[in-house]
């Protein structure tokens, strides 16, 4: 890659504040691991995502979406070519047809039949979201306010927890191909399934969502919040950086009991380690790297095979 010529082309179409070249992956994970991208951007607005994949699909030079890297392993040798970053640059959103304003504050009677049209832009966090959203007494987000990602992957992956997923509160998703092309598609042409969706499947990129919410009261909604963090902070390993559940649920079972029962909590391959606290997590002890994560979970899978005859299939997502 002629990397001046591609530096000036990007920082033209992004601003050159938003262009970093050779950026450590490992500060946009929440792993804290990988190599460096040969470049990293900060996309504000659909119209530069466009224009920059035009450009890039011109030239043949490799670009990959992400997110807020929560669900993602980059590997150790980094990334050839352009990271492209949907993240608090491209974040934000609006009521549709009217704000709710403070539709339910203390003492005043709640009507929970009402619903509130919200459309969010995928690189909005969704524990930003699930505050703003208790801010206005607005419920149905609650399941999703502690997953540390955002909302394009959450819909990518129809994301879910505590009995909640992305499906159950979206209408409608736009969406945009490889081409630059937009989509709108209804909650049914999405074809949620158990962390999948189209767009996964089409390999499209979520661009924004609109959410139905219910009107609720914000102590409840607040209440409920804070029922499910302390759940997760019992039983999860937060204080350890992760990608979050390393194994997709295999049908009739749960991938953490597997794992567990196969006597595999705590079990490490460098700086990576299974959970002792939770064995559906991998995590980094401190100083691991893709490689120790990708042999752990190599070693993980052929024991559960071994064992019980179970085929654990990764759930985040390799890059590099």
């Amino acid at each position: 890659m002629e990397q001046n010529k591609e530096m000036d082309r990007l920082a033209e179409i992004f601003g050159k504040e938003n262009v970093l070249k050779d950026e450590p992956m490992s500060r946009h994970t929440t792993f804290r691991i990988g190599g460096a991208a040969d470049f990293f951007v900060k996309v504000q607005t659909i119209s530069q995502l466009q224009e920059a994949m035009r450009y890039l699909k011109k030239e043949q030079i490799p670009f990959y979406i992400v997110g807020n890297g929560s669900n993602l392993l980059v590997r150790d040798e980094g990334v050839r070519g352009v990271v492209l970053q949907l993240g608090e640059r491209f974040s934000g959103y609006e009521f549709l047809h009217e704000t709710p304003g403070s539709v339910a504050q203390s003492g005043t009677a709640v009507d929970k039949n009402q619903i509130v049209m919200v459309r969010a832009k995928a690189g909005s966090l969704l524990g930003r979201l699930g505050k703003e959203f208790a801010e206005y007494s607005l419920s149905g987000f609650e399941f999703a306010s502690g997953i540390p990602g955002t909302l394009g992957g959450a819909v990518y992956m129809n994301a879910g927890a505590y009995g909640g997923e992305i499906k159950d509160i979206l209408v409608r998703a736009t969406l945009m191909d490889m081409d630059g092309s937009l989509f709108e598609f209804t909650n049914q042409q999405m074809q949620f399934g158990y962390r999948k969706s189209i767009a996964a499947e089409k390999n499209y990129i979520v661009l924004e969502a609109d959410l139905a919410l219910h009107v609720s009261s914000k102590e409840e909604v607040l209440a409920k919040m804070a029922e499910l963090s302390a759940q997760r902070r019992l039983k999860q390993p937060l204080e350890y950086p992760s990608a979050g559940s390393t194994f997709k649920r295999p049908e009739g079972y749960f991938a953490g009991k597997l794992i567990s029962d196969a006597g595999l909590k705590g079990f490490s391959v460098g700086g990576a380690q299974v959970s002792e606290k939770h064995a559906g997590f991998v995590i980094n002890t401190g100083n691991a790297t893709a490689a120790d994560v990708i042999a752990l979970t190599d070693a993980v899978r052929d024991k559960v095979f071994e064992k019980y005859g179970v085929k654990l299939e990764l759930e985040i997502k390799q890059l590099g």
